[in-house]
């Protein structure tokens, strides 16, 4: 583990829980580091490239700000261990693409920790919609209207350019993003608007919205921001020909389909969001991803979500802020 930051503890949890063992962890703050693998039973040595050179190391956890990535691949590719970096994969398109290029000649696996796509509400409109249950797509969206605290903006390198890579699209919303790009297909124009600092003292965006139209031909709009107090459960929609499907947080919401047959939908009305508290989500879904990166590494296949999963969300993501900056549509 390199990093060992709030999101490392729900990644170390769900190791204990699947039974794999945190072997070695790294973070700039020894101390901080030191605590942790107390913690989790774990080695701490002082530097990125002796996690990733460790000799009992099978892929190297990255829960570092997504500033910090090339860095550990470029390790990794030496040494010849697989890699898996929470989101988002990168502060910016060219780094993304770029990492997705060394970890292949490298041959090794490159993972992007979105474990939203293992939600069951997730994989059940993955073969739903595959399988045209909803009909044909005609709009897509997602709706991130959460609340960050002035504290947890309170650093500096939070929600800056060059450490986070941008604001609420980037960190929050890029779960809704890369579940629409998963199920919905790509992107082929866009047209975005933001607000730089709406509530918060930050250099990026805490309020966007963007308007889209899929290569299928749906349209769709992406909402996101951290300034509307007290946040809301964030939510994916999905409207076809013969029916309407939402997943709320963590589970699926609504299923109104016409004369719909097959599996009968996991529909739920308790559901987890990170709202208001990032913190407050399952660990199901990262025992899940973990798992089939495991799985991967064993079978010499591609992980679930691989780099270039990640690389996709990131062209959106890029895409709506050049829109933003330019105040035109951005073809992509």
């Amino acid at each position: 583990m390199i990093g060992t930051g709030a999101i490392s503890h729900k990644h170390a949890q769900a190791y204990k829980n699947i039974g794999f063992q945190l072997t070695v962890c790294t973070d700039i703050f020894e101390a901080a580091g030191r605590r942790f693998a107390d913690q989790y039973g774990a080695e701490f040595v002082p530097t990125y490239e002796a996690v990733c050179r460790h000799p009992k190391v099978d892929y190297v956890d990255v829960c570092t700000f997504p500033d910090f990535r090339m860095q550990p691949i470029l390790a990794c590719a030496e040494s010849g261990k697989h890699v898996q970096v929470q989101k988002p994969i990168s502060t910016n398109l060219e780094t993304a693409r770029l990492m997705v290029e060394t970890a292949r000649r490298a041959g090794i696996l490159l993972g992007v920790v979105s474990q939203h796509r293992f939600d069951d509400s997730s994989l059940f409109l993955a073969k739903a919609i595959a399988g045209g249950r909803l009909g044909k797509l005609l709009q897509a969206d997602c709706y991130v209207k959460w609340y960050r605290s002035p504290e947890y903006y309170s650093r500096p390198i939070k929600g800056s350019w060059q450490t986070e890579g941008g604001g609420a699209l980037i960190n929050q919303a890029i779960h809704g993003v890369d579940i629409l790009r998963w199920l919905a297909g790509p992107v082929k124009e866009l047209f975005g608007v933001w607000q730089l600092g709406a509530l918060h003292k930050i250099e990026s965006e805490d309020v966007v919205n963007a308007v889209m139209k899929f290569s299928s031909g749906a349209t769709g709009v992406i909402q996101a921001s951290t300034a509307f107090w007290p946040g809301y459960t964030e939510r994916t929609e999905f409207h076809g020909t013969k029916g309407t499907a939402i997943i709320s947080g963590d589970k699926l919401t609504t299923w109104d389909v016409e004369n719909d047959s097959g599996d009968p939908a996991p529909v739920a009305s308790v559901v987890a969001s990170g709202s208001s508290d990032p913190m407050a989500i399952s660990l199901e879904p990262f025992e899940r991803q973990f798992l089939d990166f495991g799985d991967a590494i064993a079978k010499g296949r591609k992980p679930m979500v691989a780099g270039e999963e990640g690389v996709q969300a990131m062209e959106i993501v890029d895409a709506i802020y050049r829109s933003c900056r330019s105040g035109e549509k951005v073809t992509l």
